[in-house]
């Protein structure tokens, strides 16, 4: 079908979690870029003081997606110009330990995602983020992330997360390098290595992500994710 025509509302997720090093960047800039590659209009609004997908952003070579740095308090007015300059996704990327940014940011979004490593102190922090993104109102889902690639510790984060009322993304992403090695120069994983599992696992992620704002995988410049 073609996509020429295709009009699309844009779509807000925001990227919480007041754990640090939960992997809320990393998240953030691959579905930024997986959208991007896929022919929409994207752009990510760093709303953490440590500003690392800024430094992302300016490491980085290729156009898309635009990184903007911004306080969470100026959030409706980042919002507003990027609906009127064509945007198709916002993806906010939150900071840690700030709830004020998080709850700003959760109430804002079409669909808020949780990065949690499956160890047990992230699991044990998470109870935090989970509360103030309820109050939202908001659809959220944990994703599980730095995922050990064998074991069963997918299964029983996943158990234990339900119990407490958390809704888990179907898909992970895994601890492998080429999540470390494609931010180094500005790139991601996809970018890096396009077939590689980590690429895949971004895939799967972005696709599942479209599905649930109702956005289709691929966008006005016609290109496939």
């Amino acid at each position: 079908m073609s996509t020429t025509n295709l009009v699309v509302t844009m779509k807000i997720l925001a990227i919480v979690s007041q754990k640090g090093g939960s992997g809320k960047t990393t998240l953030a800039v691959h579905l930024a870029t997986a959208a991007a590659a896929a022919g929409y209009n994207v752009a990510v609004i760093d709303l953490d003081p440590q500003a690392t997908a800024t430094k992302w952003g300016d490491r980085r070579e290729a156009d898309t997606p635009e990184v903007v740095s911004g306080q969470a308090v100026r959030l409706p007015a980042l919002i507003n110009p990027a609906q009127a300059n064509g945007a198709d996704l916002l993806v906010l990327d939150t900071a840690p330990n700030a709830d004020q940014i998080a709850s700003l940011a959760a109430r804002a979004a079409d669909l808020v995602l949780i990065p949690c490593r499956p160890a047990k102190f992230d699991l044990e922090a998470i109870e935090t983020t989970l509360l103030l993104v309820q109050t939202a109102h908001k659809p959220a889902y944990v994703v599980l992330n730095a995922v050990p690639p064998k074991g069963s510790i997918v299964e029983e984060a996943t158990a234990g997360l339900v119990s407490s009322g958390a809704k888990v993304a179907p898909h992970q992403l895994t601890q492998r390098a080429a999540f470390t090695h494609a931010v180094i120069d500005g790139r991601t994983a996809q970018e890096f290595e396009p077939r590689g599992k980590a690429a895949r696992e971004v895939d799967a992620l972005y696709v599942w992500m479209c599905g649930l704002v109702d956005m289709p995988t691929s966008g006005r410049k016609g290109k496939v994710a």
